[in-house]
């Protein structure tokens, strides 16, 4: 901890600035997200495949629409996609408070995820410009952000539930109420030269980076493992815990929250200094792949007293291999850009892992629920295991050829 406040210290004003924004973002996200599945499955009733479609909507319209916050971030600058983006999660959560019906709950998931599609890639150009060649340890501080919010936020989640579920989201509404307020006083306005061109022409010009373009097909895989965490780790969850899910769930964000808190600056420089950038990102996704073998494991094979220890051990793989790919992730698309339009490229590549991620999750959660039917529980396990063996093989292959690795510009 002290290591991460030095770390943090020796930063510009700016990136402190953003990354106590990114602290309140993911409180407010972290008190209400985790219990999604298990709210619209147990007391809304609705079926797998129409909570992986609620899920997926949320995420695609933020993944899959970061293109509109980038490009709005390359013309306008990082400060007003932030404070719009949180304007508008404090409507999407109030909302998704106050209905309960398929029809209403996915205009509620596209609000919710649109906000994100806003600050989320803002922030991220924010950091990789103002942090400069200290990006990639300014996207590992990120992670740790991200993480405090995912140890933090559950554990007020799960106190709010214990009154309803509508507390518990017009209170994370609440927190984003008031973050707006904040950040339009603290974020600093700088002028942003003005852009020539159409913005068809700057997407023409990111669509044309086949790298690019092929890193975003392969790192699908990593967003669609990790995102387990929410969709088919919670329904497993119901099965081996029962009445204790809840708390299984929240036992398992700690777990994945306090390893992050705990380790993610050692894991980057100890990826940077032995695996180097681009071996890592194989090397987390394989990680990934294998963090969803676990709960393939018959439940009845370890007894009841057991019964959560392969929950708990997929949990904590997902984190460790989510702290080997982001901060280098982040850092790659960077490159990729040579500086030019980033946001733009982080915005065409998290629409094409959206939309990967939305159809991942649709056929995941239709697959859960046809699978415990048909008696071949770990289908969906070994089967989300294999893409990410997969995905690991094609990035092996996108590596550089001809050095041992290439460093950020």
């Amino acid at each position: 901890m002290i290591g991460l406040l030095r770390e943090f210290r020796g930063f510009d004003y700016r990136v402190r600035i953003l990354l106590v924004n990114q602290l309140g973002i993911y409180l407010g996200f972290f008190m209400l997200l985790p219990y999604l599945s298990l709210y619209l499955s147990e007391q809304l009733g609705l079926a797998g495949w129409a909570v992986g479609l609620v899920l997926g909507v949320r995420n695609f319209f933020q993944q899959g629409m970061f293109l509109l916050g980038g490009t709005i971030t390359d013309r306008f600058g990082y400060r007003l996609p932030v404070i719009l983006g949180c304007l508008l999660r404090t409507a999407g959560f109030a909302l998704l408070g106050v209905v309960t019906t398929l029809p209403t709950l996915i205009p509620a998931a596209m609000i919710t995820g649109l906000a994100g599609a806003l600050f989320t890639p803002a922030v991220r150009v924010g950091l990789a410009m103002e942090a400069g060649e200290r990006r990639i340890e300014a996207f590992a501080i990120s992670n740790v952000v991200f993480r405090i919010g995912g140890l933090a936020g559950p554990l007020l989640g799960v106190a709010l539930l214990s009154v309803s579920f509508r507390v518990a989201c017009l209170s994370a509404a609440a927190v984003f109420a008031a973050l707006s307020l904040l950040q339009i006083r603290a974020l600093p306005k700088r002028e942003v030269p003005p852009r020539e061109g159409r913005i068809r022409e700057d997407i023409r010009t990111a669509a044309g980076n086949r790298r690019l373009l092929a890193f975003a097909a392969a790192m699908t895989g990593a967003y669609l493992l990790s995102f387990q965490i929410y969709l088919a780790l919670p329904d497993q969850a119901r099965t081996v815990a029962g009445a204790d899910s809840d708390v299984l769930v929240t036992v398992l964000f700690l777990i994945e929250s306090a390893l992050a808190l705990t380790c993610q600056l050692r894991v980057t420089a100890w990826c940077r200094r032995v695996l180097g950038p681009t071996r890592t990102l194989p090397a987390g996704m394989a990680l990934l792949a294998v963090a969803l073998l676990p709960p393939a494991l018959p439940t009845g094979l370890l007894g009841h007293a057991l019964a959560w220890v392969p929950l708990l051990l997929s949990s904590a793989l997902l984190s460790l291999g989510t702290l080997m790919v982001f901060p280098f992730e982040m850092d790659t698309i960077a490159t990729m850009a040579q500086d030019r339009l980033v946001a733009t490229h982080y915005g065409l590549y998290n629409t094409i892992v959206g939309i990967g991620i939305l159809a991942g999750n649709l056929f995941t959660g239709s697959v859960l629920s046809w699978a415990q039917g048909a008696g071949v529980p770990a289908l969906p396990w070994l089967g989300l295991s294999t893409i990410g063996g997969i995905c690991a093989i094609a990035l092996y292959r996108q590596r550089p050829r001809t050095a041992r690795d290439v460093e950020p510009v």
